[in-house]
């Protein structure tokens, strides 16, 4: 399929259900109260998970970063601020989009093992900015937990982390900015729990009152003072839009699917449809782009700043 046609139908249909999930319309609306009998089973199913677990206590502290929403609402820079000066630091997370099962060590104080494809994008960022720190993918945390003990761990954090109810563990959920007009659970709504679960955890953060998002724009490692005419967001992560509010207004999107892997043949079509413009892609991005040797990439770094005062275990 020609890639106009292809990141059409991918942004499109991308658009469409954020849109049902979060923001919909009428119609969506409708096909939203047909589904709310599955919604009704799924909530039921996940109520009984939560309340027939049994946490398990590992000895060390644990902290979730996690969300109710689905998509992305800023976990993994968030568990980088909060793994960053810490001694030992472990990160355990899933590894979305990685061809590799079962458990990888990552890195190990800053030193890394494995390529991107083995590691998933999450997690190479991950390794990439926590140069003190380690990183382990697993799909059973339970297991990464126990690697992390075996190699010294003294606190762990689980990038989304907080639907493992078996876990003794600190919760932090973050809160969405904008909150979705639909309320419902899935598949009816965007929801993973019930919204009235925020009052159950911890600690809260809600992105634009409790911590804020600093942008800062690099190529090839340096700081640039003003960005160039003709860009090109491309990007594979989740609700792309969301950095529009970064970019001058007639940037052009290249999305595909959240995790994306990129092939050399969308990439030679995508420079063949855009030679004279640069591209701007995320740290998620930029772990799989390198492979292709594109001079013409600048970086959206984004951190974030944590105003709201808390300890953690």
């Amino acid at each position: 399929m020609d890639i106009n046609i292809k990141s059409l139908i991918s942004r499109y249909a991308t658009t469409w259900i954020e849109q049902y999930l979060f923001f919909p319309n009428i119609f969506q609306r409708l096909i939203s109260v047909a589904l709310f009998p599955l919604t009704i089973i799924y909530c039921i199913v996940v109520g009984y998970r939560r309340i027939s677990s049994k946490p398990i206590d590992f000895g060390l502290p644990i902290v979730s970063i996690g969300n109710l929403v689905v998509g992305g609402s800023g976990k993994t820079p968030i568990t980088i601020e909060l793994a960053k000066d810490k001694d030992d630091a472990f990160v355990i997370l899933r590894g979305y989009g990685r061809v590799s099962k079962g458990l990888i060590v990552v890195s190990s104080k800053g030193n890394i093992f494995c390529g991107v494809s083995q590691s998933g994008d999450e997690a190479m960022v991950l390794a990439e900015s926590l140069p003190n720190g380690s990183v382990i993918v697993c799909e059973n945390r339970i297991d990464g937990i126990l690697k992390a003990k075996e190699m010294g761990a003294k606190i762990i954090f689980l990038d989304d982390g907080y639907r493992h109810h078996s876990i003794k563990k600190f919760d932090i959920l973050i809160r969405p900015k904008d909150e979705p007009t639909n309320l419902f659970c899935l598949p009816s709504g965007g929801y993973r729990e019930t919204k009235m679960m925020y009052a159950f955890v911890p600690l809260v953060l809600r992105d634009g009152t409790d911590f804020s998002r600093v942008v800062k724009f690099k190529k090839d490692g340096v700081l640039l003072e003003t960005l160039p005419v003709n860009m090109i967001l491309l990007t594979a992560i989740s609700k792309p839009q969301r950095l529009l509010e970064y970019l001058p207004k007639d940037t052009i999107i290249e999305s595909f699917g959240d995790h994306h892997k990129f092939t050399k043949d969308e990439i030679d079509k995508l420079l063949l449809k855009y030679p004279n413009h640069q591209f701007v892609v995320t740290k998620k991005d930029i772990v799989k782009l390198r492979e292709f040797g594109l001079n013409n990439l600048i970086l959206i770094d984004l951190e974030v700043v944590i105003t709201k005062k808390f300890e953690l275990p």
